[in-house]
């Protein structure tokens, strides 16, 4: 029997578009992320799952809404946070832009102390900190060891994303179901190196659609 799991991420939303830290902050779909729920549930129209999963988070489940729609089949919602997004702590609502003048300025402030910059003045001083801050924002972003100041690691979303598809996999062999997975950009990285068998680096290097989903097979 073939059993199968359609994973998608929730669309735009407003952190998205001003380019702000989200995490774990509710931040709402705006309407292009709305338009992108409804495309996802367009591609997956003629699908069949018996049950869902969501989030605690509104842009889940309100991705997920559309789909349902035309799935009078799926009889069970499930919302299980192991596939929240991940936690960026204390950068949570802090825009990427003010993130990278802050790392910036730090950086040159410190060097600036042990006298290692001091011939940087006006326009060279100004593309440092953008540089610095900038790389700085990399880190954070795409490095899989390193958390932000009281938040999550890419390792550590890894670690509750595979538990939580020990527990899918059993469930769906058990139950005979196929599913549907309203997730995250982050939490769909690890979820789709298990599945599509990647190494670390492709696994970080993944940018995940706001408007397709991603189709898996498993044996019942």
């Amino acid at each position: 029997m073939k059993l199968k799991i359609y994973l998608f991420r929730h669309g735009q939303t407003y952190f998205n578009r001003d380019k702000k830290f989200t995490g774990w902050k509710d931040s709402k779909l705006t309407p292009k992320g709305k338009r992108d729920a409804r495309k996802v549930a367009q591609k997956l129209k003629n699908k069949r799952f018996e049950v869902a999963f969501q989030t605690r988070l509104s842009r889940s489940k309100d991705t997920l809404k559309p789909v349902l729609k035309y799935h009078p089949e799926c009889k069970k919602v499930i919302t299980d946070d192991r596939m929240i997004e991940r936690s960026y702590g204390k950068l949570q609502g802090k825009s990427h832009k003010a993130f990278v003048k802050t790392e910036g300025t730090d950086t040159y402030k410190t060097l600036l102390h042990w006298h290692k910059i001091d011939h940087l003045a006006g326009r060279e001083k100004r593309e440092f900190i953008k540089k610095t801050g900038e790389a700085e924002l990399q880190i954070i972003r795409r490095s899989y060891n390193i958390a932000p100041p009281g938040g999550e690691s890419v390792k550590m979303v890894e670690k509750r994303v595979e538990s939580f598809i020990k527990d899918l996999l059993k469930m769906m062999k058990k139950e005979k179901v196929s599913v549907a997975i309203s997730a995250h950009g982050n939490s769909m990285r690890p979820f789709r190196r298990h599945f599509e068998h990647l190494t670390l680096h492709q696994m970080m290097k993944l940018e995940n659609p706001w408007d397709d989903y991603f189709e898996y097979q498993v044996k019942g």
